[in-house]
Order: C-alpha cells, then structure tokens, then sequence
C-alpha cells in the first residue's frame, strides 16, 4: 500500500513544471537535484528577474520558485510581472529574508507562497503544490509577522476594496483562512466537504477580486473579521 501512495505522490509531483530563480548557482543546484529526487519537473532555471520573465513567457511553468535579493529585476518586481502577464502560472517566494516589509510586498504582488530558506523539502513541497492548486502557504512564524504587521499598519493593504457582499458562510471561511487553518481544517471546522470549501474560496477571490488566501487573509484583517 505504501509504495502505491509513493508511486501516486510522485506522479503528481511529475505533471508540475517548476522554474528555479535564484542569483546563486550553487543553491540552485542543490535546489533542483532535491525536487527532481522529490518528481518535480524542473523546465528552466533564472539568476535573476529578467531572465525569469523572459521564460515564462516561453515556458509557461505551472510555478516559480523565486528568490528576492537578485541583481538587476528583484524578486518582488519579477513576481508582480508574472502575476500580471502569466495569471496561471503561480510564484512562491523563497528567501531568507523575514522583514516584514519584503513579506507584505511579495504577498502583495501577487506570491502564493512565502517560505524561508531553511524550510524543510516536505515544506517546499508543499508550498510548490499549493500554489499549483491556487492555495498558498507561508511559514508559520511568517504568517503571524503579516498579521502583526497588518493591524498595526494603517495603509489599506486589501487594495482598497470594500463593500463585498459576502455570504454568512463565506465570512465563516475567510475568518479561518486570516487564522492560517487549511482546507482540511476549515472543512473539519465547520463539518463540510473540502471540495466545498475550495468552491466557498473560489467565490470569496471573485468577490474580492484578488488573487489568493494570503490576500483574503490581509483582507480579513483589514475588514475586521480576526
């Protein structure tokens, strides 16, 4: 049973098309042989924003695994670039850096994950499957510096929008979504399906009219719902 489930994970992690963008050769190296152990199809590497753009647009990788500090076109602007001219194809930041300004801007421009370098390769696992689902993920300690951050900052960072008219289940679910529970956990929260979970978020981003949970989440801050 168990070599079923590994051959099964595998597969799965064979059919994402992942893009490396890292100014350090070395790391990426290392980067890539651990997620091609893991089945991830690596389709390019990029030292830098440009460059990533630039393979993007000819690749179209289903995610891009993306540094911050780089020379030239940053992390953030390169994220914000892609977000913009590849909607599909998903960015998860990782870096080791932790400031909270660098975690605001990255969620902002558009990353559907934020992990620090020294996450574990489940983790990145994780985080690379997420964001191919459309779901994000942020390392704990990351996510409570963004909430802090948020209801201590007075610049609206939902993007100015108000007066979504949002169902009493919708709320329900956007309020565990800006407490970091899961698809599984909100499902076990509020005794529904996860399919139904995922269609309630799916409303609540085309309500918003933003791009993922982490946004939602800034937005339920902002709102007042946590």
């Amino acid at each position: 049973m168990s070599n079923v489930a590994t051959s099964t994970e595998a597969l799965g992690a064979e059919l994402l098309r992942v893009m490396l963008v890292d100014d350090h050769d070395l790391f990426r190296t290392g980067l890539r042989n651990l997620l091609e152990e893991q089945g991830v199809h690596i389709v390019a590497e990029a030292p830098d924003g440009s460059v990533a753009l630039s393979l993007v647009r000819e690749l179209a990788p289903d995610v891009v695994v993306m540094d911050l500090n780089m020379p030239g076109m940053n992390g953030i602007e390169a994220t914000r670039e892609i977000t913009r001219l590849a909607p599909l194809t998903r960015v998860v930041v990782l870096t080791i850096s932790d400031q909270d300004g660098d975690v605001m801007d990255a969620i902002l421009a558009g990353a559907c994950g934020y992990l620090m370098k020294d996450s574990s390769i489940q983790d990145l696992m994780q985080g690379i499957r997420a964001a191919s689902l459309g779901e994000s993920l942020i390392s704990p300690h990351i996510a409570s510096k963004v909430l802090q951050r948020i209801r201590a900052s007075s610049v609206d960072a939902a993007g100015g929008i108000t007066g979504a008219e949002l169902s009493d289940r919708e709320n329900e679910v956007l309020r565990l979504i800006a407490n970091g529970k899961d698809n599984a956990e909100i499902a076990r929260d509020l005794h529904i399906s996860p399919k139904t979970v995922k269609n309630h978020i799916s409303n609540i981003l085309m309500k918003l009219q933003i791009e993922n949970r982490i946004q939602a989440a800034v937005y339920a801050v902002r709102s007042g719902l946590v």
